[in-house]
């Protein structure tokens, strides 16, 4: 896994139903290291801190590998690394072999894969159509959140090293699959709801699901 863009967002305004909003979604290449904080990144807008930074949710990744799929779908969109709004576009980010609560050292900091990405109207309204709500959960590849062990900067081509893997987890895409899956694996769930790495609210949400 090697970073190849690191991407930041402005402030910018949109209409939705009527009100204006301000969403940080629409990142860009920066080309320069990037600081990662245990709660955001620096310079980084985040427009709703309720549902976005944080502790859990302080970088999102993304990887390149799934950016043909999406330009195949969409052909007209503006496209540049940072179109799902993520601060790191990775190369090599399999999300069928990295596991939640995977350890990583990447340049200066060290990371923890964390929460699953929940896509919202506000990446609807990036993409033109909120149907790409339910295409994004279809397909499978949701990239994840990390947060943050060690603050630092990281930057193009720095990669990323293991340092540590639970003994008991569920790989990035059994986790979004889980999340939205009607009838949910009752022994990953397990997993999942006893996980650190996820937020307590998320835990207490999956554990409802067990029976």
């Amino acid at each position: 896994m090697k970073i190849i863009s690191t991407n930041i967002g402005k402030p910018t305004t949109f209409m939705w139903n009527g009100k204006e909003e301000i969403t940080g979604i629409y990142k860009k290449p920066v080309n320069k290291p990037i600081y990662l904080t245990k709660n955001d990144v620096i310079n980084d807008e985040v427009s709703n801190r309720l549902n976005h930074g944080g502790y859990y949710k302080a970088c999102y990744l993304f990887a390149s590998e799934q950016y043909p799929y999406w330009k195949k779908l969409y052909p007209d969109l503006d496209w540049s690394w940072g179109m799902f709004g993520e601060n790191l576009t990775v190369s090599g980010f399999d999300e069928k072999e990295v596991y939640l609560g995977d350890i990583y050292k990447v340049g200066e900091t060290v990371v923890q894969v964390s929460q699953y990405r929940e896509p919202c109207y506000k990446f609807g309204h990036k993409f033109g159509t909120q149907k790409v709500l339910k295409q994004f959960i279809e397909h499978g590849f949701g990239g994840t959140y990390l947060s943050i062990l060690e603050e630092g900067n990281v930057d193009v081509n720095d990669e990323f090293i293991l340092m540590e893997r639970p003994t008991n987890s569920l790989t990035v895409f059994d986790l979004f699959a889980l999340v939205f899956a009607k009838e949910k694996d009752q022994d990953l769930l397990k997993i999942a709801a006893n996980s650190k790495a996820i937020p307590p609210k998320k835990r207490i949400l999956l554990s409802k699901y067990l029976k």
